[in-house]
C-alpha cells in the first residue's frame, strides 16, 4: 500500500468528506483536499497547478480553499482563490496552517484536515454566506494524485 493510501483510513476520507460538508452547509464557497505523494516542485505552485486541475479556479465567486497535503514531503499548503483571499482579514490563513501544523505533528493527520476545512468553512460563510439558488460546483470527495 501506497504512503497516500495509507495516510488516511476510509472512515476518516469519510470523516473529512463529512466536514466539508459541514462547513459548505452554510456558504457558496468550495473546499477540496488533495492528497499526493510528493509535489516534484515548490509546494505552493503545485498546489496552485493541482486548483486549476480540479477547476477550483472556476467557481463563481472566486471563493474556493484547497488543503495540498504531499505525504513523502511531509509538506501542506492551504491556498484560497482570488475572492475568499481578499475577504480574509490578515493572518487568517497563518493560524489555520498553525492549527493544522499542530495536528500533523502529532501524527494526527485527519484531525489537523477536519479542522483546518471546518475553519476555512467558517470564514466562507461570514464572506460568502450561502444564497438561495447556489448549487455545490465541485465534489467534495478527497482527491489523490
Amino acid at each position: 500500500m501506497s504512503k497516500v493510501e495509507a495516510f488516511l483510513t476510509m472512515e476518516e476520507e469519510q470523516e473529512i468528506v463529512n466536514a466539508i460538508l459541514e462547513a459548505e452547509k452554510n456558504t457558496s464557497g468550495e473546499i477540496r483536499v488533495h492528497i499526493e505523494a510528493t509535489a516534484g516542485i515548490d509546494h505552493f505552485s503545485r498546489a496552485q497547478q493541482v486548483f486549476h486541475f480540479l477547476k477550483m479556479d472556476n467557481t463563481k465567486d472566486g471563493n474556493g480553499v484547497l488543503l495540498y497535503v504531499a505525504v513523502n514531503d511531509k509538506r501542506f499548503v492551504i491556498y484560497g482563490d482570488r475572492g475568499i483571499d481578499r475577504a480574509v482579514p490578515k493572518g487568517f490563513w497563518e493560524s489555520t496552517k498553525d492549527i493544522i501544523a499542530s495536528h500533523f505533528k502529532n501524527g494526527n493527520f485527519k484531525q489537523g484536515i477536519v479542522e483546518g476545512v471546518l475553519k476555512a468553512g467558517k470564514e466562507l460563510e461570514e464572506h460568502f454566506p450561502w444564497q438561495h439558488g447556489d448549487t455545490n460546483e465541485l465534489s467534495d470527495a478527497v482527491s489523490k494524485g
